[in-house]
């Protein structure tokens, strides 16, 4: 079994560095784009509504990830509550908006860790970590020093600082992003997100320059890599094939990309006409028309666009 690379740098002592460096953002808070420069060691509260606490919302080993990501015994998903962006449509609101879940200490995370891992979860699979990054390095040291030793998966938006992102290098062995927007008018105007496009193309950039393209291991599960997510949306809302040229001109067309069909109107989206309903079959069908235009064979798609849950057709990645 190979072992991940934090391993070595919780024994070389880099981790804790790391730790002592995302302590100091706090002071004046610039983990993310949003730069809010409040004082969260103090527990003041930016745009993500989190002060020195982090709080979780639930932890369970989930099968309804990547194949590769799930396996067949589940990924340890540990969904924090708060976020860094405010989509109107988000299927998961009552905990990234609205703030449901409880306050934890970082003992309490390594815990939910530990637990996940003697389940027998093949990785822990953190859901939304970006504003509670410092919190959750420094239950990872408690949760090393009691025996983890699987990857970590950093579930994201793509609405990151690069400048974080490089203290996190040789920590996170799986990037899990989104790639939601073409276009920064409709990421303003739907998740608040001025200048998304930039921001989430350089943040790709970084995550795929630490992890490159994905590696699985004998058994088919991912041990390292990034894999992109896109959420198809009403209307060509994403502008899908922006994205899709930028990963194959920037990145390579063997990127893993996992084509999300599943997209439901939900939270708000009912007061924004082009947002309220699923996505047509012509609409899928040009998402999967560009997927072969640019050359990817690497990832995942839906089978059924109406089904609420990705059940994909595995294109098995290279290792």
């Amino acid at each position: 079994m190979t072992h991940p690379s934090y391993i070595k740098l919780f024994k070389d002592g880099t981790l804790k560095q790391r730790v002592g460096q995302f302590y100091k953002r706090l002071q004046d808070c610039n983990l993310c784009p949003r730069n809010c420069h409040v004082n969260r060691l103090k527990d003041q509260k930016g745009f993500c509504k989190t002060g020195i606490k982090m709080r979780v919302f639930n932890y369970m080993a989930h099968h309804g990830e990547e194949p590769p990501i799930s396996g067949t015994n589940g990924s340890g998903v540990i969904f924090f509550s708060g976020c860094n962006l405010r989509c109107i449509y988000c299927q998961n609101y009552k905990f990234s908006q609205l703030l449901q879940g409880r306050l934890i200490e970082p003992d309490s995370l390594a815990r939910f860790m530990l637990q996940l891992q003697r389940q027998g979860c093949h990785n822990i699979n953190l859901v939304s970590p970006t504003h509670v990054i410092y919190q959750i390095l420094e239950g990872l040291l408690l949760a090393i020093e009691g025996g983890l030793k699987i990857p970590l998966v950093y579930n994201t938006s793509g609405y990151e600082s690069e400048e974080a992102l490089r203290l996190l290098d040789g920590i996170i062995d799986v990037y899990l992003a989104d790639m939601r927007y073409g276009s920064n008018d409709e990421a303003t105007k739907y998740s608040q997100a001025k200048g998304y496009v930039e921001i989430n193309q350089s943040a790709i950039k970084e995550m795929h320059r630490q992890v490159g393209n994905v590696s699985l291991d004998d058994s088919g599960i991912i041990n390292r890599g990034l894999i992109i997510r896109h959420l198809i949306l009403p209307n060509n809302i994403s502008r899908t094939k922006k994205i899709f040229a930028f990963i194959a001109k920037d990145l390579s067309n063997d990127v893993c990309i996992s084509l999300m069909s599943q997209y439901l109107p939900s939270y708000k989206a009912a007061m924004h006409r082009e947002l309220n309903r699923r996505i047509y079959p012509e609409e899928y069908e040009e998402a999967l028309h560009l997927l072969k235009e640019f050359g990817f064979s690497n990832g995942w798609v839906q089978e059924d666009y109406g089904q609420d849950s990705l059940a994909g057709i595995n294109i098995k990645p290279n290792a």
